[in-house]
């Protein structure tokens, strides 16, 4: 079992988007305290990649489309996530890359504290490379944003 600190909200994004939500629950089963949603998006536009994950977590509930501070909080995790997997140049197509990556979106309330609120962590694990088959590497990106 992976010990996952209260706080550690991150990390069970990360176990979800390199295994699943299944095999995560089983690591790490605090993650079951937790809002999950999961998505794949392969593309070599950024926007796609973004509006995919924001897809994902409003069509799963995980944010509320209708209120700034919720949108807000995700877009700027998923922009901290992208700049991970793409070594903080957000651009993908525009220099011949390509993607194609699993994501989580996790939801909660990391600190025992209710006052610190709820956080929101993205991660984008898969591959990155010249859109050319076999040729990509794996990357791994990870965003995490109070709301």
């Amino acid at each position: 079992m992976v010990d996952v600190q209260t706080n550690e909200i991150g990390k069970l994004a990360a176990l979800v988007a390199l295994t699943d939500e299944t095999a995560a629950l089983d690591i790490a089963p605090q993650l079951s305290e937790y809002e999950v949603v999961t998505g794949k998006v392969g593309s070599m536009e950024l926007k796609k990649v973004i509006a995919s994950v924001e897809t994902a977590a409003k069509r799963g509930n995980l944010i509320d489309g209708e209120t700034y501070r919720e949108t807000h909080a995700l877009y700027h995790a998923i922009i901290e996530a992208a700049e991970g997997v793409t070594r903080g140049k957000l651009s993908v197509g525009e220099i011949m890359r390509t993607v194609g990556l699993s994501f989580s979106v996790v939801r909660g309330r990391p600190y025992e504290d209710a006052r610190e609120g709820e956080w929101l962590a993205v991660c984008f694990y898969g591959t990155i490379g010249a859109p050319i088959k076999g040729k990509e590497h794996e990357t791994l990106g990870l965003g995490i944003n109070h709301i």
